[in-house]
């Protein structure tokens, strides 16, 4: 259920900046003018909701200790909560389809997929994104099958073999750790991995007949991890279009060159650099080379990210702000959201000048409110 209401005495941020003024919601979507229930906001900011491309966020909900969770819609209305806290309103849930095994094996997308389509109750919009090895190749007809059983959006190809060392025929480092969490011996593991590798000829055939089929679906495809210009090069030929975390400005730079959007992960910013040595994010979007922040492992970053780059003078909150909202809607082809514009959805949060999240709505419904700005929402 919404209620038609009229958000007054905040600072609205428009696409070109904030502005005082007022901003009504009627039916769930942002209407031209008000007539609705009148909550005072002075003091707060109204923003657009965040749409999130890219999180794994949500795998400590269903699965807070190996094994332990059975009941995986329990933990989607965990994450739904999180998520909700930290002002996202689309999130897009990355999910491994992976030989890695354990929460990243074909087993458990298959049973997060189901669970997903049967949670009731969810506040946030929540899609998919299947995040596909791409030398798993007797996996390609069920991946396929999954995808189109599931109206998976969304779909990113990952490579993650540790191909160097297998190629020179040494152990992989944490390869009992990988082992255990998979659940094989590290003799059984360390045989499929060189089963994989010794297969990777047969691989960009495989991969461009299967990202053929699913664009045909309406599927967007991307890569994760580009490392140099050459690797961007070799998955856009195949139509994999979107460049999510490019690990080098070198991979970064030939994306957009191309076209090809960008994401790179919010933590990258919140941290002043990669955790593992890559490209800094906020010298990326200083120079214009980002399309999107995502949450990749934390949902407070985006929110975080934006608000250290504007403290920074990397960039002024409206420009900031477009790459958590407008930005990525856009990159997701949502054109019904993104911007605080007449009717767009009225997907929106309440921030304090301390950067507290008061309250999140996704089309005009509650998800998240606390502290004063409940306080106000009751007091109208």
């Amino acid at each position: 259920m919404t209620r038609d209401l009229e958000l007054v005495g905040a600072e609205v941020l428009r696409p070109d900046g904030l502005e005082q003024g007022a901003l009504a919601l009627k039916d769930g979507v942002i209407a031209e003018s008000g007539g609705g229930r009148q909550v005072d906001l002075s003091g707060f900011q109204v923003l657009p909701g965040i749409v999130d491309l890219h999180g794994d966020g949500f795998e400590r909900h269903l699965a807070p200790r190996r094994g332990a969770m059975k009941n995986l819609g329990e933990g989607l209305l965990s994450a739904d909560a999180e998520l909700a806290a930290n002002g996202i309103t689309t999130a897009v849930l990355a999910q491994f389809w992976s030989w890695e095994g354990g929460m990243r094996g074909p087993a458990f997308a298959q049973r997060f997929l189901d669970a997903l389509a049967a949670a009731e109750g969810l506040l946030t919009d929540m899609r998919v994104q299947l995040r596909f090895e791409s030398h798993l190749l007797s996996d390609y007809a069920a991946f396929e099958a999954a995808v189109a059983a599931h109206d998976v959006p969304y779909v990113v190809f990952n490579d993650h073999l540790p191909h160097a060392a297998l190629e020179k025929g040494k152990k992989p480092p944490r390869l009992t750790g990988q082992a255990l969490k998979s659940g094989r011996s590290p003799e059984a593991h360390l045989a499929l991995l060189k089963e994989l590798h010794e297969a990777r000829e047969a691989v960009p055939e495989a991969v461009a007949g299967l990202a053929a089929r699913l664009a045909a679906r309406g599927v967007r495809l991307g890569s994760h991890d580009d490392d140099t210009a050459e690797t961007r090069t070799f998955w856009r030929t195949r139509g994999l279009r979107i460049s999510e975390f490019p690990e080098t400005r070198e991979a970064a730079e030939a994306a957009q060159a191309a076209g090809d959007p960008v994401v790179m992960g919010a933590p990258n910013v919140v941290r002043g650099g990669s955790h593992s040595g890559n490209v800094t994010a906020a010298d990326l979007v200083a120079d214009g080379l980002v399309d999107a922040l995502a949450s990749d492992y934390h949902y407070p970053a985006p929110k975080q990210a934006v608000l250290r780059m504007v403290a920074d003078g990397i960039c002024d909150l409206a420009t900031g702000w477009a790459l958590i909202s407008a930005r990525p809607a856009a990159v997701l082809g949502l054109s019904d959201r993104g911007t605080l514009e007449a009717g767009k959805r009225a997907d929106l949060i309440v921030m304090g000048p301390d950067g507290r999240i008061g309250a999140t709505l996704v089309a005009g419904r509650v998800s998240h409110m606390a502290g004063e700005v409940a306080a106000r929402f009751m007091a109208a």
